[in-house]
């Protein structure tokens, strides 16, 4: 069995990546939205389910809520219903993707009342913040045109900037504005924030608590997502991550699902930038919709093919690795990113985590359980959570 050292061991300790609330309602495609039994039909029933995963594996202490979605009257108590499942509420995500309104753009319509109401609705976040102690408000922005002409898009950065200058100024102590891209979707001819260098502009003009998000899932086929996260680590610009996975467009799927390789190059980018750092502004999070495996044990996956991912990076003999690159050892190198790749850390993680108190394999542990046929029998009638409800 592959030993894993104790400095090693003592960082994977530290790691915590975030669960979405929407993961755990129904979630689909364009075409359908599809139900099963044990959905979650309220913020608090999500809240339990995520604490599920977070007693089995350690790692997700956690959970972000998606307002309008996780509406309460009163989010100090929710605050204090998540401690007592032993996770905390997280990064709080905006919605201007919903209302009719907002069609043709919201943060930069033409129209100032209705830039106005998307301004006030991140007011609102941030005053959900403030009652939680939520530190991010994320800002996922769904603006842009289907057709050349229909929309001036310099006019739109314009106000776009000036949208997002009046939301930073409504921060407070510690909070952050952090900025999500994506590349298309819901419009296919410009979206206002299409990818990590627009998102960069807008937040280096905001001011040193605004950061860029990065979704792994929203870019363009063949980008070097690793790279991208090299350059916002070394400007001091990545705030988060949205860990999912893809095969042709923001699909949403277990993390590493698709290329774990990949998954495996964006994590040791993290590891040489100082991402798992003491003091490291990086914050993990998943953002996936399970649209037809189980929810639970799908945020379970994910969170420990991130866990495991990051502790192959953590192997890279980074100063012989710096030695075959001056050297100009191109075989070399690489052959030292593949040897960590391929070691199979797992037997050594399920060790430490019984070390830990957790169990050995947490989806067999989960399945024993009999968590998922209690919430099935128990969660009937209602309306079940998902997207828009």
């Amino acid at each position: 069995m592959t030993e894993i050292s104790t400095t090693i061991l003592d960082t994977l300790a530290t790691q915590a990546i975030e669960l979405p609330s929407w993961a755990f309602g129904n979630a689909g495609t364009r075409f359908k939205v599809f139900s099963s039994p044990g959905t979650p039909r309220t913020v608090r029933e999500k809240l339990a389910d995520a604490a599920q995963v977070n007693r089995l594996t350690g790692l997700a202490p956690t959970v972000a809520l998606h307002i309008p979605w996780d509406l309460v009257d009163d989010y100090a108590e929710l605050a204090s219903y998540a401690g007592d499942l032993g996770v905390g509420l997280g990064t709080i995500n905006s919605n201007t993707f919903q209302d009719d309104e907002y069609k043709l753009g919201s943060l930069t319509h033409t129209d100032p009342r209705i830039r106005q109401k998307a301004i006030d609705h991140h007011f609102a976040c941030i005053d959900v913040m403030d009652a939680t102690g939520s530190q991010d408000l994320k800002i996922w922005l769904p603006d842009g045109t289907n057709y050349p002409g229909q929309g001036d898009i310099r006019g739109r950065q314009d106000r776009l900037a000036d949208s997002l200058s009046k939301i930073y100024a409504r921060l407070s102590g510690e909070q952050r504005l952090v900025l999500e891209y994506k590349i298309f979707e819901p419009h296919f001819y410009t979206m206002d924030v299409p990818d990590w260098g627009t998102s960069y502009a807008h937040v280096t003009a905001l001011g040193e608590r605004a950061f860029v998000c990065l979704d792994t899932g929203h870019h363009a086929p063949s980008t070097n997502i690793e790279f991208i996260v090299a350059q916002l680590l070394r400007l001091g610009r990545l705030g988060s991550f949205d860990f999912n996975s893809r095969f042709y467009a923001d699909d949403d799927l277990i993390v590493g699902a698709a290329d774990p390789f990949q998954l495996f190059r964006i994590l040791f980018e993290v590891v040489r930038g100082g991402g798992l750092d003491d003091g490291s502004p990086v914050r993990f999070m998943l953002d996936q919709c399970h649209n037809i495996e189980d929810k639970i044990p799908g945020q379970i996956r994910s969170v420990l093919n991130v866990q495991e991912m990051t502790a192959r990076a953590l192997l890279v003999d980074r100063e012989a690795l710096t030695a075959a690159q001056d050297a100009g050892d191109v075989l070399g190198a690489n052959a030292i990113l593949m040897d960590a790749f391929y070691t199979d850390v797992r037997p050594a993680l399920a060790q430490w985590r019984e070390s830990r108190g957790l169990p050995t394999d947490p989806l067999a542990a989960y399945a024993d359980s009999g968590y998922g046929k209690q919430i099935a029998d128990e969660r009937v009638g209602g309306t079940q959570a998902g997207w828009g409800a």
